[in-house]
């Protein structure tokens, strides 16, 4: 029975980590109310406890905006609680998985992002997360599993996803950003993919893991609509318009284009299924139990 410590219970990696954990693993998840990676003593205590063989790092700051005004939150909780994280683990001797995004990236590389590419953030949030990745490295070497990912939904907490829904039954008509590109990514998929991750030999160092395709917010939120219309989520379809980021500008710059090489991952661990069929499994969950669901 391996032993896996997870920070972050609250979050939608973290509570799809602990929905998919396989019947091998021990698991204990930690919200920020358990133990608060901000503080070493804090992290400290929960791994002593705990004593975990594996520690995954679900916990971030993640609202992008919000991290321009608020940058030493961010940074206390995406650089510094990254290196207690890892300072533990030391200690402990137990090896960590680090969960990290594509806003590392500026997005103006003409083909997707390998592991190895140098970042270059644009914001306080992407800079936060760069610096955690920095930090895990300088503790724990190439030992460390840095795992990037990109545009995460789920059918628990905050997300795009469930934005979208709500304004679509509320709303006449939506706008939405069409020149951003990225790949939407199911948590739930994520979280398997960390649990194969762990389970295998010799996967360390930088990777990167979405699911498979591209599209553009516009595009996603097109799919959302189609998607939820055809299994009864929502009731009709509206208008949803294609804008420019400059049409509707945000307090944080996002990357136009940072699309991640997952060649690598994708070998080791297997291919993650098309962002759209991810997506339809995933409104398929969110019917009520007694509600036809439609297959296609």
């Amino acid at each position: 029975m391996m032993r896996v410590l997870i920070f972050g219970a609250a979050g939608q990696a973290g509570w799809e980590l602990q929905r998919s954990a396989p019947a091998e693993m021990s698991i204990r998840a930690l919200a920020r109310q358990d133990a608060d990676i901000a503080r070493l003593d804090a992290v400290r205590a929960a791994v002593q406890h705990w004593q975990p063989q594996w520690i995954i790092n679900a916990a971030a700051y993640t609202a992008v905006d919000r991290a321009e005004s608020e940058a030493a939150s961010a940074y206390a909780i995406n650089r510094d609680g990254a290196a207690h994280i890892a300072q533990a683990a030391l200690e402990a001797h137990c090896q960590v998985l680090h969960i990290s995004t594509d806003f590392v990236f500026d997005g103006q590389s003409p083909s997707p992002y390998a592991p190895d590419a140098s970042v270059h953030p644009l914001g306080v949030y992407g800079a936060s997360k760069a610096a955690g990745e920095e930090a895990v490295r300088q503790v724990l070497g190439d030992g460390a599993l840095i795992f990037r990912t990109a545009w995460v939904y789920s059918s628990h907490g905050h997300n795009f996803v469930r934005t979208m829904l709500k304004l679509m039954a509320e709303r006449e008509e939506l706008r939405i950003v069409a020149d951003q590109i990225g790949s939407p990514t199911w948590a739930a998929g994520l979280a398997q993919a960390i649990w194969r991750a762990i389970g295998t030999k010799d996967f360390r160092g930088t990777q990167h893991w979405t699911d498979a395709g591209i599209a553009s917010w516009y595009d996603f939120a097109v799919a959302i609509q189609e998607e939820a219309v055809a299994c009864g989520l929502l009731a009709r379809a509206i208008p949803i318009l294609p804008i420019r980021s400059m049409d509707y500008p945000t307090p944080a710059r996002r990357p136009a284009c940072a699309v991640l090489d997952k060649s690598g991952s994708y070998a080791r661990l297997g291919t993650a299924p098309h962002w759209r069929v991810a997506l339809r499994v995933m409104l398929q969950k969110l019917l009520p139990a007694s509600s036809p669901r439609h297959v296609r």
